[in-house]
């Protein structure tokens, strides 16, 4: 999203002085908490360490799939811990990835891990995989393979070329009507969070503290709105637009990645030495876009055409950890021709497998039931190309992912309205640059929930910036979740941090050690 002067003028004055018919079910538009609280139920916990997470426990909670018809169908939740060991003890911090569609079981042990050791003590630290993703049951797959390459090209320069996309999205839409028609009216954004109180009661606790990244902010926004006096501390980490959901948050998104695409070519010319892709960044981008034209024609290693090109290149807006890889294939390519190494970052970064078909088939449930999306097919022509005018980038690949909304089976319903003045203060935090919820999601977020206060990371562009290695980030964080401590400057923006250098190529880092926050930003994923 473009970024006003009037939403960035808090910053600079801060640094200056220091975003066919399944029937719609009755109740599902509920915003309201549930008539009667949940009943505490036993969860037993059993061993499920893994290398990397040694003390991960794992457990599952029954909930309604209708939260208000408490004794219909039941569905299964998913749930991790890392257990408190300290004698202070602050009760479950339960934590969340974004998505939608993100599985949240290891986050519990990657949060645990990286908080510092004396403020994890304090915590029951808590992963879960919300309704329809991971281990939860039922896990929805609407159409296994759906994003298998190679796919038609994304920008639909032909008639033909929008008839095949078309066909795609609406074979994907159809495909989960059928397979999921009974359950589609209950995957949203208010039964998820519904799900987090039952969560809530299941562990004992009268209040929640919540830690969340991308779409897991507006999921605490809303689980705040429906059980305000039930959040005891709450940490929003790279904030969805609330106003925006999701139509126009999509548009605003294009901008932003589009920015984000040419903040990489800058960073490539500046590394001419390594890459020898030359020192003008706009050369750089036409050479990006001869690539993106020559596997149009001859897809690369038969994996990588146009639109797989793309979606190997978005992550790079997602965290620049990425960058030296993608600078490496692309090079690979425009000045040897070798194929190799392009196939291979596909296949790390931007090829689906079975738990990403997982977590499209949920991004694409949430996302569709949670507002209503247009459904006039001209609307979503004329948008598009208007904005691929001036940002062409992502703009069509995030057409596609998407469009199955404008053939959805079930009805959207109306976006909670997540103004709040009832809650204790509510932590922030938001790089300047990042892509996937641009800057002023975050300042209308700090508008609707009174208390809050946001932290700003000038000049950064990753998605998830807590728990990556900003030093000053992370000390904002470790105060607020040990004592409750937060900044106030009494205006927009609360604390401003500095952004951490850009990397370098990898030959410059012998061992090819991985940044810090690498771990953290595979699990937050794509398209959050």
């Amino acid at each position: 999203m473009r970024r006003s002067a009037v939403s960035l003028c808090g910053i600079a004055a801060l640094v200056a002085g220091l975003v066919a018919a399944v029937p719609s079910a009755a109740g599902a538009d509920s915003r309201t908490a549930p008539r009667a609280p949940h009943t505490p139920k036993t969860l037993v916990w059993k061993k499920c360490a893994t290398p990397d997470h040694p003390r991960l426990e794992c457990a599952s909670l029954k909930v309604p799939l209708d939260h208000d018809r408490r004794h219909g169908q039941q569905i299964t939740l998913a749930l991790s811990r890392v257990r408190h060991t300290a004698q202070t003890y602050q009760g479950p911090l339960l934590v969340n990835p974004g998505g939608p569609g993100g599985s949240g079981l290891t986050m519990a042990g990657a949060v645990a891990a990286s908080l510092p050791k004396k403020v994890a003590a304090q915590y029951d630290v808590i992963g879960f995989d919300p309704r329809g993703v991971g281990r939860s049951t039922p896990a929805l797959t609407c159409r296994p393979g759906h994003a298998a390459p190679v796919r038609p090209d994304s920008v639909p320069t032909t008639p033909a070329l929008e008839s095949a996309n078309l066909h795609r999205v609406q074979a994907f839409a159809k495909a989960c009507a059928k397979k999921y028609a009974h359950v589609l009216p209950y995957i949203d954004t208010v039964s998820a969070a519904k799900d987090i109180d039952a969560i809530r009661a299941a562990l004992g606790a009268r209040k929640v503290n919540y830690f969340a990244y991308s779409y897991g902010t507006y999921l605490g926004a809303v689980y705040a709105r429906l059980f305000p006096d039930r959040v005891r501390r709450m940490v929003l980490d790279s904030v969805v637009d609330p106003t925006a959901v999701w139509y126009e948050a999509n548009l605003a998104q294009d901008f932003a990645f589009d920015a984000r695409h040419k903040a990489f070519f800058a960073w490539v010319a500046k590394h001419h030495a390594a890459y020898k892709l030359g020192k003008d960044p706009a050369k750089i981008e036409a050479k990006w876009y001869a690539l993106r034209a020559a596997v149009a024609k001859k897809p690369a290693g038969r994996k990588v055409g146009p639109a797989e090109l793309e979606d190997t290149y978005l992550p790079g807006g997602y965290y620049n950890g990425y960058w030296p890889l993608l600078a490496e294939a692309f090079a690979a390519y425009a000045n040897q021709h070798r194929t190799g190494p392009l196939v291979k970052a596909y296949e790390s970064l931007g090829a689906v497998d079975a738990a990403g078909d997982n977590g499209y088939s949920v991004y694409a449930a949430v996302q569709c039931r949670d507002a209503a999306w247009p459904r006039d097919w001209d609307r979503w022509r004329e948008d598009n190309w208007a904005v691929y005018a001036k940002a062409p980038f992502m703009t069509w690949n995030n057409v596609w992912y998407n469009a199955p909304c404008a053939f959805w089976p079930t009805a959207g319903l109306r976006p909670t309205d997540v103004r709040n003045s009832a809650l204790p203060p509510v932590l922030l935090f938001q790089a300047t640059d990042d892509a996937a919820t641009p800057y002023e999601g975050a300042v209308r977020m700090h508008r609707e929930l009174r208390r809050s206060r946001l932290v700003v990371e000038w000049g950064g562009g990753n998605h998830g910036v807590t728990l990556s290695g900003n030093a000053c980030l992370d000390r904002y964080l470790a105060k607020y979740l040990d004592k409750g401590e937060v900044p106030s400057s009494g205006g927009e923006v609360d604390a401003v941090c500095k952004a951490l250098p850009d990397p370098k190529p990898r030959r410059a880092q012998p061992g090819g050690k991985a940044a810090r926050g690498a771990e953290l930003h595979g699990l937050l994923g794509f398209r959050s």
